[in-house]
């Protein structure tokens, strides 16, 4: 569930939007925390580091905060119910993310350690000015700023520059020398400071700060998709991997395409998309070529597996001729690939479903189907036969005790044979 970056708008196009905050309560007595489980993606919607909110939640609330980094966790001390924290969590935004001129958040912090002084700059409406430092949390900031403020870096680099320049154009030599060390520090810094404020008007600049504007947009906007309903996403989804196919990049997606379908949270359907655009009637090389692909899904994921059978039974209406009397071959190919479990093909076969097929051809695959279920079951019971007389070897072992040689024997008892003879093996190459 996601919400307005400024809860003070109600309007639901809003486009600037974060996810709802989600606190999490663990310990007890003394040893009690509250974790803000989705920190990072609260944090990365209002592009600030996740450290300032959580900062900002133990200054209000007085209490200690904890960071994690490289586990994701952001603890505040103490008990905090979320609609708690979601309401400090406004009051953060319009101290430290909305612009003070036209209330959109697409801003950017600049730190000057130097002068204890913290910036804002909006790039909506170009907005510049300075923030009140009074506040607790801009002692936090000012020892900590933003990683993509890199404004103390580029200044140190840009006043060694000019100070080189001067030392090399310089005719007065040493005069050059002593105006640049008794040269008044406040000036020197408020050329610095004018340097960074300048907003450079080449098109090479101006097209970089469109990129900008658009990338963070593009972060602000991302969780826009999720509140789109299920057949959505599902069909962004599709598009996704449609123009992939089409683009030639199809072969080496697997990973971006395992990533759109998280992102879209449609990944456990991926096996249904992908067998709708990837396989055909050659779907038997075509499982050898694109394993990779149906492997990131179907991996220990029986619903995956389960969709990856539903698109299958869909692909065998496309292609009755050809496929229906493959069937229990394709399948056995899916199981060798390692993109369907035994137990979930077995679940399958137990009932005919027209989800996705009328119930006729259903059971026409089915039927088709039925010497590799058989097949796979006896397969199995074999199995657990071999495992039974392994256990039956075990019970035929003894221990005796002679009291002539006073010491433990192990003697080997017999079984008994039977007469009943065990059924031939099926061949599965034979089907």
């Amino acid at each position: 569930m996601s919400v307005n970056v400024n809860r003070s708008v109600s309007d639901q196009f809003y486009r600037y939007k974060m996810p709802r905050l989600i606190a999490k309560v663990e310990g007890k007595g003394n040893g009690i925390k509250t974790v803000i489980v989705n920190m990072v993606d609260v944090a990365k919607a209002l592009n600030r580091p996740p450290t300032y909110p959580t900062k900002f939640f133990g200054c209000e609330l007085g209490a200690q905060t904890q960071f994690d980094a490289k586990n994701d966790r952001y603890i505040v001390n103490g008990s905090h119910e979320a609609n708690k924290l979601q309401d400090m969590l406004d009051s953060f935004i319009r101290k430290f993310v909305l612009c003070p001129e036209c209330d959109n958040p697409e801003t950017d912090l600049h730190v000057n350690p130097k002068k204890q002084t913290i910036g804002n700059s909006c790039k909506a409406c170009g907005y510049r000015g300075m923030l009140d430092t009074r506040h607790k949390l801009c002692t936090f900031i000012l020892k900590n700023p933003p990683e993509n403020d890199s404004g103390s870096v580029k200044k140190e680099k840009e006043k060694k520059n000019r100070k080189k320049d001067k030392e090399n154009g310089s005719s007065s030599g040493e005069a050059g020398n002593h105006n640049d060390i008794d040269a008044p520090e406040a000036v020197q810094d408020r050329d610095d400071d004018d340097e960074d404020w300048a907003e450079e008007t080449t098109e090479e600049a101006q097209r970089r700060r469109m990129e900008e504007i658009s990338e963070h947009a593009k972060n602000l906007t991302l969780t826009e998709d999720l509140e789109k309903t299920l057949e959505e996403r599902v069909n962004m989804f599709y598009n996704f991997v449609k123009q992939k196919k089409e683009d030639g990049a199809i072969d080496t997606a697997d990973k971006e395409i395992l990533t759109e379908a998280e992102r879209l949270d449609v990944k456990a359907m991926g096996p249904l998309i992908l067998s709708e655009l990837l396989f055909d009637e050659n779907i038997r090389d075509q499982i050898k070529k694109y394993k990779r692909h149906f492997l990131r899904f179907c991996h220990n994921n029986k619903k995956a597996q389960k969709y990856l059978l539903g698109g299958f039974e869909c692909l065998v209406k496309l292609h009755q001729a050809q496929l229906l009397p493959r069937v229990p071959i394709v399948l056995k190919d899916l199981y060798d690939a390692d993109l369907l479990e035994e137990d979930v093909i077995l679940a399958w076969a137990e009932k005919v479903s027209k989800k996705y097929v009328s119930k006729e051809l259903a059971k026409e695959i089915h039927a088709k189907a039925a010497p590799f279920v058989k097949w796979l079951k006896e397969a199995e019971e074999e199995s657990e036969g071999s495992d039974e007389e392994e256990d039956e070897e075990d019970e035929n072992v003894e221990v005796v005790y002679s009291s002539s040689a006073r010491e433990l024997k192990v003697e080997t008892v017999k079984p008994e044979k039977s007469d009943n003879k065990e059924d031939d093996d099926i061949d599965i190459d034979a089907i």
